[in-house]
């Protein structure tokens, strides 16, 4: 197969779809890879080390796809719609519930999208957003105290406090992946952490694992509510793997806060948590609502592009040569988890939430893979 990887266009998007011993792999296994000139050098993956393990580096992104799978990372940015083609099969992040118009584009073009975020393991989990999620989790504690910084336009607190003053209070609300992260990291700088979940026996296991070090609460309206009044930093981290993002936190709960607190926003790919929730860049990160510090970038772990590839590659590689090697009628017809990543394909959505979410029809993607084998 040839498999094409193309320079990220997002903003400050320095991660990329495959290293140079990803490429070996598939070089290994007999494929032709095509990559785009300087698509990891700014984290030290040269041009030449793709070359030396046997890639074609190839100088314009409509050469790369012109490859029958591409490979990425970030959801294809408007300027790249123009350029995925019919039957291509295109294995990224997508996150399309909260964007139709990628989602029309995709449609359009009549490729095959299969998202990163939707794919399952036998236990449910997610097993190619996991990596990124514990990114971004500790991402956002480390952004959260710089925008607690009163040049950032935060109420100048230091989470960890120091001798003779409170910590900093930082709730998370969601305690999966990302929340563990973030509870994790705030923990370790000193500050007062509590997590929000509406799942009891996750909130047993966070306890059994931190022990008193963490507070847990289980989530209703009236609770948040309450706590959020005094909180300095608020992590939002709630996930429905597919769907948009439910507004748990509220305008009027952020308008309680104090002016200078910040709130992060880590499911603002799927939306956003928070009613005052809008997508950011890292080029311009935060802005102030209701007098509150908001952090809603929308590739957060690209800011730490170099930890957050290798995390991602060593997740996805091996899903990508069983796409290619197999093909992707076969792989995924005989791979029902990997099937649930196959959002879109041939002019139909086939993950059922995305299509519920954006008021599409849903098309059964084992009816079009079996009629596609008929033809």
């Amino acid at each position: 197969m040839l498999i094409g990887i193309p320079k990220e266009v997002k903003d400050h998007e320095y991660r990329v779809g495959a290293t140079p011993s990803t490429v070996k792999a598939f070089i290994a296994h007999g494929h032709t890879v095509l990559v785009e000139t300087r698509a990891g050098t700014s984290i030290g993956f040269t041009d030449e080390m793709y070359q030396a393990v046997g890639a074609s580096v190839v100088e314009t992104k409509e050469e790369v796809y012109e490859a029958e799978m591409i490979i990425k990372v970030k959801e294809p940015q408007p300027i790249e719609y123009p350029l995925i083609k019919e039957g291509q099969v295109l294995f990224c992040y997508l996150h399309l519930a909260p964007d139709p118009d990628q989602t029309n584009a995709l449609l359009e073009s009549g490729c095959v999208a299969i998202a990163y975020e939707t794919i399952e393991d036998e236990q449910g989990r997610l097993p190619l957003l996991t990596p990124m999620s514990e990114v971004a989790g500790r991402v956002s504690i480390q952004a959260g105290a710089t925008a607690l910084q009163m040049a950032n336009g935060g109420r100048g607190v230091l989470l960890g406090g120091v001798t003779g003053t409170k910590p900093g209070k930082v709730l998370v609300v969601g305690g999966g992946v990302v929340g563990t992260e973030a509870a994790k990291m705030a923990m370790g700088l000193g500050a007062d952490v509590t997590v929000f979940d509406r799942n009891i026996s996750r909130l047993r296991e966070l306890e059994m694992t931190f022990g008193s070090r963490l507070k847990t609460m289980y989530s209703t309206e009236e609770a948040l509510s309450e706590e959020i009044k005094d909180a300095d930093l608020v992590v939002g981290s709630v996930l429905i793997p597919g769907k948009m993002a439910p507004k748990v936190i509220t305008r009027e709960m952020v308008r309680s806060m104090k002016d200078g607190s910040v709130f992060c926003d880590v499911a603002i790919d799927q939306g956003g948590c928070s009613e005052t929730s809008k997508p950011t860049t890292h080029t311009s990160p935060t802005y102030i609502e209701e007098g509150v510090v908001h952090y809603c970038v929308t590739n957060m772990p690209g800011s730490c592009a170099y930890t957050a590839t290798l995390a991602l590659t060593n997740a996805t590689l091996n899903y990508a040569l069983k796409l290619a090697n197999e093909g992707y009628r076969k792989a995924l017809s005989e791979d029902p988890l990997l099937m649930l990543g196959l959002n879109v394909c041939q002019g139909k959505v086939t993950y059922e939430p995305v299509a519920n979410d954006l008021g599409l029809e849903y098309a059964d993607p084992r009816w079009i893979l079996l009629e596609e084998a008929l033809v």
